[in-house]
């Protein structure tokens, strides 16, 4: 009863760590953050990215409402510009709770003091993943200050797919700028 009782308990934990977004960012350590007040969408760099329009406006509207909520101004001369790359690949997670194999072990209530069993299982889980970089660009220098990427499960459905891009854009601009604890 244990066994499947863990083998329960690791499933949800395995499921509930799959659903997160894993944030990672790198900056450039001389700059000062606190310089950049307006943005812009870089659009030369935007249209290159191989993902829907739909899912494109998804983004940016992620991103433009994070960007204001911290305080930045849309500008037709920005000092940053906000450039996006995506990308998705299929992964496939085997999950195996049982291991496979025969031998002995006691269940003295029902069996008496030893039992004889043993068996397998495997649960297979086939989803997306999607790795979403969102790069700041000092718009004088023309040089990346900040990237953010967000590595996460992706949907298909609609209401879910709109969720998933706000929590992509919102745990990846949590971080910026640099040093901001939240």
């Amino acid at each position: 009863m244990k066994t499947v009782y863990f083998s329960i308990v690791l499933f949800v934990v395995f499921l509930t760590a799959c659903s997160s977004v894993q944030v990672a960012t790198d900056y450039d350590k001389k700059i000062s953050f606190d310089q950049y007040k307006t943005f812009a969408f870089y659009k030369d760099g935007i249209d290159k990215v191989e993902i829907s329009d739909l899912d494109k406006k998804r983004i940016l509207r992620a991103i433009e409402s994070q960007m204001l909520a911290k305080g930045f101004t849309k500008s037709e001369n920005p000092d940053l510009m906000v450039n996006i790359f995506a990308k998705a690949k299929e992964r496939v997670d085997v999950y195996n709770p049982y291991g496979y194999g025969y031998g002995y072990y006691g269940y003295p209530y029902f069996y008496g003091p030893y039992g004889y069993g043993g068996g397998y299982g495997n649960n297979v889980s086939v989803s997306t993943e999607g790795v979403l970089f969102v790069d700041l660009i000092d718009a004088k220098k023309k040089e990346l200050i900040w990237q953010g990427k967000g590595t996460g499960v992706l949907s298909d459905n609609i209401d879910r797919k709109e969720k998933n891009i706000n929590e992509f854009v919102s745990k990846i601009l949590e971080q910026y700028p640099p040093g901001n604890k939240k």
